[in-house]
This record gives C-alpha cells, structure tokens and sequence, in this order.
C-alpha cells in the first residue's frame, strides 16, 4: 500500500515527496539537537522539558485523527470476511501503523532520546526500553484513535461536529501562546517546567518520557515506578485496541438515525408570502447547514483573539470592552456576501418561478437581523456595564447598528451580483472550491472593509465622545442608524435589481465548482 502511495499522477507523487522530505528533515533536525543534548549538564532541565513536550506529542497522536479524522486505510472492517484471529489481525494491524511518516520521524527522535540519555550502561538499557515503549504507545494510541474516527465519526454531522470543535480549540490556543509570550521564562521558566513534569511525569502521556530522565538524576525507585506507569499504558491500549477491533469486525459503520419531524418548522411560523417563505428556509440553513453554524460560532470568538493581544499590548480592559459587539456586527454582516452561492443549485428554483429580487433580497435578510439586533440590544448593554459610562450608550448602539446593516447592505447587492464558487451544501464547511476565474477574494475584501468604510462617521464621533465629549455620543448613534438604514435600502434595492436581471448568470455562477 505504501507502494502504491507512487503510482498517482506526477503532481500527486510530488506532494508526497515533499512531505517525506519534510518529515526526514524534521526528524534529522530533532536528531541532532537531542545528541548536543547529551553533552549539557542540566540534566533536570533536560529531563523536565522533554517529559512536557513529550506529553503534547503522545497528546497529537491520541487527539488529532479523533478531531479531524484520517482516511484509514488499515480499517478492521476491510478485513473481515478474510477469517483471520481477532488477536493477529490486531498484532498485524498495530504493527502496520510502524510504516508511515509520522512513525518514523518519532522512531528517529526516540533514537536521539537513547543517545540524550546514554550516560551510563543502566540508562541506556532505560533509554532503550523507554524508547520501545513511546513507539509502542504512541503507535496503539493512533490507531485506537484512528478506528474510533471511522467507526464512531461515520456520519457527516459527526465529523463536522468534531472537526469545528478541533478548529474551535486550536483557535482558542491563541491566547495560551500570547501568554507564552509574555511570560518572564528567564526568571519562572524552570519552575514552570519543573512543576509541569512532576505531575505529567506520573501520567501516561509522560510517564515514559521521564525514565531515562529520572534515572539519570539518581532517582532510580521513581524511574521504576514510571516505567511500571508506561508499560500499564501499552497493556490498557492493547487490551482496548484488540477489543475495538472485534467489535469492528462484527458491526457496521454506524449510520445517522433517521430524523422525524412534525409540521413545516419556520415554514409554520413565517407570513405565508414569497418574502416569508424565503426567510423561512434562511432561517432552516442557518439552523441545519453546518457552513452557516460554522460561521456563527466563529462571530463570538473573534472578539476574544482581538481583546486578549491588546490587552497584553496595555491597551485598558474598559476601553476593550466596547470592541466587542461592533466587531461581531461586521463578521455577521459580512457573512451573506456570498448566500446566493451558498443555495448551489436550489436557486433554480427562485429563477424558474420567478420570483421577484425584492422578495429574495428582504428574505434572505431576516436571519441576520433576527441575531444582530438582540445582539446589538443585550452586547451594547453588557459591554457598557464593563465600560463603566452608560453615556457612551448611543455611541456603541448607533456604531454597532451602523456596521451591521451596511455589511447587510453591501451583502445583499454582493451576494445577487458577483456570487463566486462556494462549498457544496453537504461538504465540508472547512473546504472551499477554487475560483480562478472570479476576483473571490477581491469581493471578500471590498464587501468587508466596505461596511467599516462606511461607518467610519459614527465611529469618530464614538471615538470624540469617548475622549473628548459625551455631547458627541448622540451624533453617532443618529449617524450610524441613518447611513446604516440608507445603505442597507440601497444595497436591497441594487441587489434585487441585478437578482431580476441577471438570474441564469447568477445561476451558473452559483453552481460552479
């Protein structure tokens, strides 16, 4: 199978080429730096350090193909009408994780961890077993971790589900590594080190890390100690390896119940109207469609990595806090720039019955404001709680309102205009199509930075009546509210007008990959 990895196209071959050679290049350099390591005396530092890091390697082997799934090409399932004992079949599958990139780059820096601790005949037999046992470890937890994916995480909400929650966590990681920055490791980076390998050292992500490491240090009963800790670790995932392959051989993938529903949901509850019927089936996507809830678990979030950088920069926590609703305002504005191409070839159905742009444009509004206003309502009234200056009220009010409604606008003439290539409803929220023939990332931008062009007028008038004078918080929330309204009016009115007259160009736009 291997093998066959070289028997694709030429542009294929190269891809993989490459990341081999990025593997074996990661590998040589890690390789080299635990063999400098074996001639520094700080062996305690040597020690800490690798039992944390080593914690977060065998953390990614038993996390990432859970999170984000991998194609397994080694699934039990495959081998189930070739009769073969669940224990060997379970031996050959393990022992075919070995053969890959990510084993052998661990396999060299667990070579360099032998020559890092080879300090005396005792250690390095430690080092040695320590290193069989990692490889052992990280090997079974990958391929338990891997099964369980494409057992568990069969259906496509599954892995959606999961997937958002990877990217939510590795965006949430953030601001562990401004902190990382930030910390004084000169003065506390030992202590910190030291600190977090005791309690790991005692766990199975670092027990067999911190063997050779204890040993070299003369504690020789804690060593022990640890390496009963990792060799209990392979027997557990052995156990529960053999056990997850025999249920796998004896069950099917599982499959997502069939979902019963009663009455026509939004369809139910919206005016019975062209206009309601669109915004009836938004509000369905928005609710359903995993590229829609994608986005909006996204809107909060990015006020946090903005506030947290320049909070550490010394930027006042009072002051931040009115950054938090204008910034969702923009992101949810902005997030219709392309709805059209979001409906793929369901939009036939507006341009074959004719419905009027009008009708289209207003309904398909209606899901953005139905969050944006009790955003805007309950986010300015938070945000200024923390501010500490209700007079400054109008200001985040009119601001906020005056950036959603001309993202809105700019969206709803974008969107009937110049839809580009979206993801397929179905697919991946994380995949996107290439659109090389459509400036895509020209409209992004120009829809994005059109809604904060315009309202820069209420902005500085927040920004005098923060500063300056609180008289001037009133002229932005008249100014934001009034080029919000006409923009969003404008926007409609154009976007409606290019729906009517542009429909089969639309149609093809929206339903090319």
């Amino acid at each position: 199978m291997l093998a066959n990895l070289f028997r694709r196209s030429p542009w294929q071959i190269v891809g993989i080429a490459i990341g081999l050679l990025y593997g074996l290049v990661l590998a040589l350099g890690l390789l080299v730096l635990l063999v400098g390591l074996r001639f520094t005396g700080d062996v305690e530092a040597i020690r800490d350090g690798m039992v944390v890091c080593g914690a977060f390697v065998m953390l990614g082997f038993l996390l990432v193909p859970l999170v984000f799934g991998v194609d397994d090409a080694m699934d039990p399932r495959k081998f189930a009408i070739m009769g073969i004992p669940n224990r060997q079949l379970s031996l050959g599958l393990a022992v075919s994780s070995v053969i890959g990139v990510p084993a052998f780059v661990l396999a060299l820096v667990l070579l360099g961890t032998v020559v890092t601790w080879s300090r005396g005949i005792l250690e390095t037999l430690l080092a040695l077993v320590s290193a069989v046992v990692l490889l052992a470890t990280c090997m079974l937890a990958s391929r338990v971790s891997t099964s369980l994916a494409a057992f568990l995480l069969a259906t496509r909400r599954s892995r959606e589900f999961t997937g958002i929650i990877g990217v939510l966590v590795l965006v949430m990681i953030a601001p562990v590594v401004l902190l990382a920055l930030n910390f004084d490791w000169e003065q506390y980076g030992l202590d910190l080190l030291g600190g977090l390998s005791a309690i790991l050292g005692w766990t199975p992500l670092g027990a067999a890390w911190a063997v050779p490491g204890d040993a070299a240090t003369g504690s020789w009963g804690t060593a022990f100690l640890k390496l009963l800790v990792a060799l209990a670790t392979v027997y557990v995932l052995w156990q529960a390896w053999q056990g997850l392959v025999a249920r796998m051989l004896v069950t099917p993938g599982r499959e997502a119940p069939a979902r019963q529903y009663g009455g026509l949901g939004w369809f139910d509850r919206m005016p019975h109207t062209p206009v309601g019927a669109i915004a009836a089936r938004s509000l369905t996507y928005w609710r359903r469609d995993s590229r829609y809830w994608m986005s909006l678990i996204m809107i909060p979030i990015i006020p946090v990595l903005v506030i947290i950088p320049l909070n550490f920069a010394g930027i006042p926590l009072s002051y931040l806090a009115l950054l938090p609703v204008p910034l969702m305002s923009v992101f949810l504005g902005w997030t219709l720039h392309n709805d059209v191409a979001f409906d793929h070839t369901a939009v036939w159905l507006h341009v074959a019955s004719g419905t009027r742009g009008l009708s289209d444009r207003l309904g398909r509004l209606v899901p953005g404001l139905m969050v944006g206003i009790p955003l805007i309502g309950i986010g300015s009234a938070i945000s200024i709680s923390v501010y500490g200056d209700w007079t400054a009220l109008p200001s985040v009010l009119g601001v906020s309102t005056c950036i959603l409604l001309t993202g809105l606008g700019f969206s709803s003439y974008a969107s009937a205009r110049f839809p580009y290539p979206a993801t397929k409803p179905g697919d991946s929220p994380f995949s996107q199509p290439q659109a090389s023939d459509t400036p895509a990332a020209l409209i992004q931008s120009l829809t994005f930075a059109g809604s904060i062009a315009l309202s820069l007028p209420a902005i500085a008038c927040g920004l005098l009546g923060v500063f300056v004078s609180p008289i001037w918080h009133l002229p932005a929330l008249l100014l934001g509210v009034g080029v919000g309204i006409l923009t969003l009016t404008l926007g409609v009115w154009l976007g409606s007008r290019a729906f009517d007259r542009r429909g089969p160009e639309m149609l093809a736009s929206a339903i090319r990959a």
